[in-house]
């Protein structure tokens, strides 16, 4: 597996993406733009990559804090998220950048590229929807939903697909309703995937060290469901 660091600027940051692809393949390929949880490029967010590159994708975990940094706590990640989430041009900065860093490379199919995001990485990911980009899905897991411009959602040309626990209380019925009436709004062609008894988190194996038990929780059943979820949906946008 090749595996690379990409630098660029964005937001005046330094920011360091990890690069994946099969090197064994030739010729440009699908490829996929991974953002991060708020806790940034962790073990997490490299291993989802890291299979993706092995299904035959191009692959970048897209840095969100600069420097390739990474935090431990849930205030921290509350700290970085909360501005952010008030500010839809600096998360679109963010998006662009990172799906501009991934389609430069020679390796990727340019004509097929999709963008997923796991926490604050799918409200990215979404954002990025919604700014009109040229990717065939969008794909986001325990992906916060909201958006100051529910407006642009007209611009969504792409598929959607969120995966989101039930019992999230970051994610409740009231905003699922909201962001299922913002997507018909915009006549998006979208999926929501709701699990029961499931919580924030649930891809991420390391959330059960958090000490949040009630806020974020790894659920093995939900993570394999939303995983054969995401290979699907990726087979049929690039199809």
């Amino acid at each position: 597996m090749h595996t690379e660091v990409l630098k660029y600027e964005v937001n005046g940051l330094n920011m360091e993406s990890v690069l994946y692809f099969d090197e064994t393949k030739t010729g440009p390929r699908p490829a996929v733009v991974v953002f991060p949880e708020g806790f940034g490029i962790s073990a997490h967010a490299k291993e989802k990559a890291q299979r993706l590159a092995a299904l035959g994708y191009v692959t970048l975990v897209s840095d969100l804090f600069g420097e390739g940094k990474t935090v431990s706590t849930l205030a921290e990640v509350m700290a970085f998220v909360g501005p952010l989430m008030g500010d839809p041009e600096r998360i679109g900065a963010y998006a662009e950048a990172g799906l501009n860093a991934l389609t430069s490379r020679p390796e990727v199919d340019t004509s097929k590229v999709a963008a997923i995001g796991y926490c604050i990485g799918g409200s990215v990911a979404l954002e990025l929807a919604r700014l009109g980009a040229n990717v065939k899905g969008v794909a986001g897991f325990h992906s916060g939903l909201t958006t100051a411009r529910t407006e642009n959602a007209k611009n969504i040309s792409t598929k959607v697909l969120v995966c989101i626990g039930a019992d999230d209380p970051m994610i409740g019925p009231d905003i699922r309703q909201k962001f299922a009436e913002e997507m018909n709004a915009g006549k998006v062609d979208w999926q929501l995937h709701l699990y029961g008894g499931v919580v924030h988190s649930f891809t991420n194996k390391e959330a059960d060290t958090r000490g949040e038990p009630n806020i974020l929780r790894y659920s093995a059943s939900a993570d394999k469901r939303s995983w054969e979820s995401l290979v699907n949906f990726l087979e049929e946008v690039f199809a």
